[in-house]
């Protein structure tokens, strides 16, 4: 098959003061210039590394304002980037056209049909507070700022994943537009190519107007942290991977290792601390939730336990992710298995000695993430037991600076892993990792060559012009189709 470059559009137009002007009749949300009032708030997410710095912004409140947007970024050749919150922004737009869809936040529950339908701008917290009152949940992730469409469209690995899976597992339907402006409704049954590939896929294929998807009937858990001191690192570690080759799937948990930095933001208690999380969720009974647990209290005291039954509503408790906007950057690795020497020489890479901050994450997984049909969503490596992900603070005066010293600490730490390596998560990449040298490999790992072909394949059908061009799997492009 012939050689495909999709890392180019056509020149853009010249953008004179009739087309912005144009444009802002044709929809009910707003359009910004670079300089106008509000410009630089509607640009701002919480990620502040890599600021979008667009020729036009357009601040929706429907999905026709997003049709309208498309149309005016292809008429004059425009790239096109979507943001809701900024959480898990993966490039900057410079010069394109960015759709902001935090407007577009309707909410709707349907206790009957256990389902729920949400529009581009929702975050979870919203979700998990509409649903609560009906004795349901959302597959959400652990914080409740996370929009809910991107997340979903990574895959989705939240609370109750070993028990139901990922988030884009229980879609029902997508409405999307595509870049020839035409909104279109996208289910497994009427197109169950491209509703496949949404899922798993990430962005690239349109902009999602409104999302449906099933809510699980759970009401409250048994969960929170059990957190050690630093010093005990190794022992909890060993503890933690013995103890998750026989937990049952209604238990999903994750381990996290963060060296406090000595700032007076910071509470009293940990600060210039070195920690070690476990985070619990149990959909099970507590009872049975401090029998499965008692392995990990064995490993001796805990700087704190907080393991208790709550309800639903107050699971982001668990994690208590930060809530302020900074700059990071991040990377992961998805492990078909991991040792306890290979953990060690992490933590002594990324604990209090190193050059910089870094968060490390060990998520369990398996159970319900691996059995599902893996041909029904691009989801890649099912197989997975684990997700090693390592985040770190950038600079909040000069966050370019600080990110070479932040990627080559990342590579030395995963590096350790690499022999368990299956490849990576589309969710818990951070910054701009499409803007890599590496960045074609670095989207052949989240999906693997063949699934990331089809996806190029597809991209290249419905977005000939790469107008959606700015995610790390559309580097895929830069290489052959049939490569």
């Amino acid at each position: 098959m012939q050689s495909i470059d999709r890392t180019q559009t056509r020149p853009a137009a010249a953008l004179g003061p009739a087309a912005p002007a144009a444009l802002a009749r044709e929809v009910r949300g707003l359009v910004l210039l670079p300089g106008d009032a509000g410009y630089d708030a509607e640009c701002a997410g919480f990620q502040l590394a890599g600021p979008h710095r667009p020729a036009v912004v357009v601040g929706a409140r429907c999905a026709g304002d997003v049709a309208a947007a498309v149309r005016f970024a292809r008429g004059h050749g425009l790239p096109v980037a979507v943001q809701a919150t900024g959480h898990g922004r993966s490039a900057a737009t410079d010069g394109g056209l960015l759709i902001s869809t935090g407007r577009m936040a309707g909410v709707w529950v349907d206790p009957a049909a256990r389902t729920a339908r949400v529009e581009a701008g929702v975050v979870w917290g919203r979700v998990v507070e509409a649903a609560a009152p009906h004795g349901l949940a959302p597959l959400n992730g652990s914080s409740p700022g996370v929009g809910v469409v991107s997340y979903t469209l990574g895959g989705g690995v939240g609370g109750l994943a070993r028990t139901y899976g990922f988030a884009a597992d229980h879609v029902r339907s997508v409405d999307l537009v595509t870049a020839d402006g035409r909104p279109r409704r996208v289910t497994a049954e009427r197109d169950p190519g491209l509703f496949g590939a949404l899922l798993g896929g990430g962005h690239g294929l349109g902009v999602v107007t409104a999302m449906e998807f099933a809510l699980m009937p759970v009401a409250r858990l048994y969960g929170g942290q059990l957190v050690f001191g630093g010093e005990r690192v190794d022992e909890v570690l060993a503890a933690y991977l013995r103890w998750t080759r026989d937990v049952p799937d209604a238990l999903t948990s994750s381990v996290a290792l963060i060296a406090y930095p000595d700032l007076p933001q910071l509470p009293e208690q940990l600060r210039g601390r070195y920690l070690v999380h476990v985070r619990i969720a149990y959909t099970g009974s507590a009872e049975e939730g401090e029998r499965l647990v008692a392995p990990l209290r064995a490993v001796g005291p805990r700087v704190s336990d907080d393991l208790r039954e709550m309800p639903y509503a107050a699971s982001h408790t668990i994690h208590r992710d930060p809530s302020e906007p900074h700059a990071y950057d991040g990377d992961n690795a998805l492990l078909g298995g991991v040792d306890a020497a290979a953990l060690r020489r992490v933590a002594a890479l990324t604990g209090p000695a190193a050059p910089v901050m870094c968060v490390v994450q060990l998520n369990h997984l398996g159970g319900a993430l691996a059995a599902r049909d893996t041909a029904a969503t691009a989801v890649g490596h099912r197989d997975a037991r684990y997700a090693l992900r390592l985040l770190s603070p950038l600079p909040g005066d000069a966050p370019e600076a600080g990110r070479a010293a932040v990627r080559a600490l990342h590579a030395e730490a995963l590096a350790a892993v690499a022999p368990w390596r299956l490849g990576r998560s589309v969710n818990f990449l951070f910054g701009g990792h499409g803007q890599r040298p590496d960045a074609a490999e670095v989207a052949r790992s989240v999906h693997g060559a063949d699934e990331q072909r089809r996806l190029a394949d597809l991209r290249a059908a419905h977005d000939p012009e790469n107008l959606f061009r700015f995610h790390p799997a559309a580097a895929a492009g830069r290489a052959s189709a049939g490569a």
